[in-house]
């Protein structure tokens, strides 16, 4: 990476992040830092305690303040405060957290991690991070500004962009990019067909959608919308993985053994990207899962309650990714006969 493009990297990191230590006039709630923080009562609830703390905090010019925040041993929906935080006030009442800093500190870490230990492809990977996110941001606007907008079928136009631009703008226009995003949209697509099949075949007995209860939307269609979405990823990593490794020995290897190979890294990745899936899909409902058994509730009930959605969503993904094993490999090993006949 050219020198000059590092030095302004590093500048801007510099910057941002003195900025983010002295923006207090940005924003136009106050400001404090606590300095100095004592427990000044405590109470016992049924399953839970409850504390009052009393704050000592100044802002920018000096002036002290004496605030009381409440919080519980769960941290439900409150936290303890300790001294260094900084916290927006109004009327002596505490609204949050200036949390700013921390964030972008950790974004410049993620960001020097990737171009660290990808370089050229980091930078690259980078921009199509941020591309994705506009374009997720303006699928999402578009449907909720123009209700007549089909939300599957934004999702599908932003499936389809999301995985052009991950893999071109990463990996070139190339084979190997050719054969990963071909991969990538047939995986998607079988991932979002059975999904669909086997909820109208099942009539969706057995999905719960409570959590979604809120929305004024047809449940069914968002989540849909959303295992598309979710699918994408597992299944672009596995076509990427594929693709690159069976490309990669192209010139060391006659298409037969680059077959063999090609089944044996898929056997590798089969099994870990399906537990990724199941875990990352359930992850999310531990908070839940922990309520209800709490409570007593029976066993079944409670998987079936918080738990049918995301098996789901990670079966609908598994059978994705195992589909898009043997699609890489046979459409990248049918690129590579053509370019050998031609």
């Amino acid at each position: 990476m050219k020198k000059w493009l590092v030095a302004l990297t590093v500048m801007f990191c510099a910057l941002s992040i003195y900025a983010v230590y002295h923006n207090h006039a940005w924003y136009g709630d106050t400001i404090v830092k606590v300095t100095a923080t004592q427990v000044v009562e405590t109470m016992e609830l049924e399953q839970d305690k409850q504390y009052v703390q009393q704050l000592t905090a100044v802002d920018q010019a000096g002036k002290s303040y004496t605030l009381y925040n409440t919080y519980s041993d769960s941290r439900a929906f409150d936290q303890n405060y300790t001294r260094g935080d900084e916290l927006f006030i109004a009327d002596d009442h505490i609204l949050g957290v200036k949390r700013d800093k921390y964030i972008v500190i950790a974004a410049w870490l993620f960001i020097a991690m990737l171009v660290v230990v990808g370089r050229k492809q980091g930078v690259y990977s980078l921009m199509s991070f941020g591309v994705n996110v506009v374009i997720l941001v303006a699928a999402i606007t578009v449907y909720v500004r123009y209700e007549h907008v089909s939300l599957l079928l934004v999702s599908a136009i932003a499936v389809v962009l999301f995985a052009v631009i991950s893999i071109v703008m990463v990996n070139g226009r190339s084979q190997k990019a050719t054969a990963a995003l071909i991969a990538t949209l047939l995986g998607t697509g079988i991932a979002f067909s059975v999904a669909a099949l086997a909820m109208f075949v099942t009539k969706q007995e057995g999905l719960h959608y409570e959590e979604m209860q809120f929305l004024t939307r047809p449940y069914h269609t968002v989540f849909l919308a959303g295992l598309l979405i979710g699918s994408l990823g597992a299944v672009m990593d596995v076509a990427i993985t594929m693709t690159s490794a069976l490309f990669s020995m192209q010139h060391t290897a006659t298409l037969d053994e680059i077959k063999q190979s090609g089944r044996e890294i898929g056997k590798d990745i089969m099994g870990t990207i399906t537990n990724i899936l199941f875990f990352a899909y359930v992850s999310g409902s531990i908070p839940m899962l922990l309520l209800y058994f709490k409570n007593g509730l029976p066993f079944g009930y409670t998987l079936s309650m918080n738990l049918s959605l995301e098996i789901a969503r990670a079966l609908a993904g598994g059978i994705g990714v195992v589909s898009t094993i043997p699609i890489s490999l046979y459409i990248s090993l049918w690129l590579m006969q053509r370019k050998q006949v031609q």
